[in-house]
């Protein structure tokens, strides 16, 4: 029922900024605002997606209307709307100016446990657990691809910064990268003996990188679709979140117990500090600095 944000001071170790009781039950998914790390969205059992104001007790907007526990939450680029999935398969476009359902879509035949929206257009990504991946046309108010093939649950989105691809992360342990504009798989790769956990793609360069359940994360260069170095360990629960910097310069990944910032080629840990998060829900760069939170930047994480 709770909610932590934490953020990372210019010592290197985390800071609790606030902790409140978010929903009237277990809260099943936050997402921080990238534009501007300030605010935050969070769904729960209880039906409800709450709209927050980092580091204020109260929430700003509490949006009823699911059927269902709310398994999903994203905002888009302008933070002025968020789309949200169920447990039941069905999504909701909420408007935060207005306070009200925008648009409920439906196609999923069971929770959709993951959404994202494209950087740049009206388009969105919702992944579920009938293993089905689909793209969402808000002008056209429906979807317009239907991705197949995953073995698992589709637990993880990301687009490329382009926004030529999308990229899938599935409990089976494969990650997919899809070609938006021929509407077809790029390429497969096999990568983790776990559940995909998280993704991230490099701001500028031709890398990816992937986290699972295996406790590792990996390196992909996305020109050969090859993995770079050797997988980097993982100790604990592994981590649920990944993250390249802005500028980047490096790597970060977040667990349940822990935060490393990562060089490659090779890979060395530059990087390490205990946070003890209880189960880490996102976790995001703030501002122009690296991991450290140096250079007027930080790091947020909700637990």
């Amino acid at each position: 029922r709770q909610s932590r944000p934490v953020s990372m001071a210019a010592s290197g170790q985390p800071r609790k900024l606030q902790e409140q009781v978010a929903h009237g039950g277990p809260v099943r998914c936050v997402h921080i605002g990238r534009k501007s790390g300030g605010v935050m969205v969070t769904g729960g059992d209880d039906k409800k997606v709450n709209l927050w104001s980092v580091g204020r007790p109260n929430a700003i907007l509490s949006l009823a209307g699911h059927t269902s526990s709310v398994e999903s939450v994203s905002f888009d680029c302008s933070e002025r709307t968020v789309v949200a999935g169920s447990a039941g398969g069905t999504l909701k476009m909420w408007d935060l100016e207005h306070g009200r359902v925008a648009r409920t879509l439906t196609g999923h035949r069971s929770s959709a446990i993951t959404v994202e929206w494209h950087p740049y257009g009206e388009f969105f990504a919702s992944g579920s657990a009938d293993t089905y991946l689909k793209v969402w046309d808000m002008r056209q108010r429906a979807c317009i691809q239907t991705y197949r093939g995953h073995a698992g649950a589709v637990r993880n989105l990301l687009f490329s910064p382009d926004g030529r691809w999308v990229v899938s992360g599935c409990d089976g342990g494969e990650v997919r990268l899809w070609d938006l504009t021929a509407g077809k798989l790029l390429t497969e790769l096999c990568t983790h003996a776990g559940a995909v956990s998280a993704l991230a793609i490099h701001p500028t360069e031709f890398l990816m990188a992937t986290a699972a359940a295996d406790r590792t994360v990996r390196l992909w260069d996305l020109e050969t679709f090859s993995p770079v170095g050797a997988a980097l360990p993982e100790p604990g629960g592994g981590s649920r979140r990944v993250a390249f910097t802005p500028d980047g310069s490096a790597l970060l990944s977040a667990g349940e117990e822990s935060l490393r910032g990562w060089g490659w080629e090779p890979a060395r840990c530059h990087l390490h500090s205990e946070t003890r998060w209880s189960r880490l829900s996102d976790f995001c760069i703030v501002g122009g600095g690296g991991g450290g939170g140096g250079g007027g930047g930080g790091v947020g994480g909700v637990g």
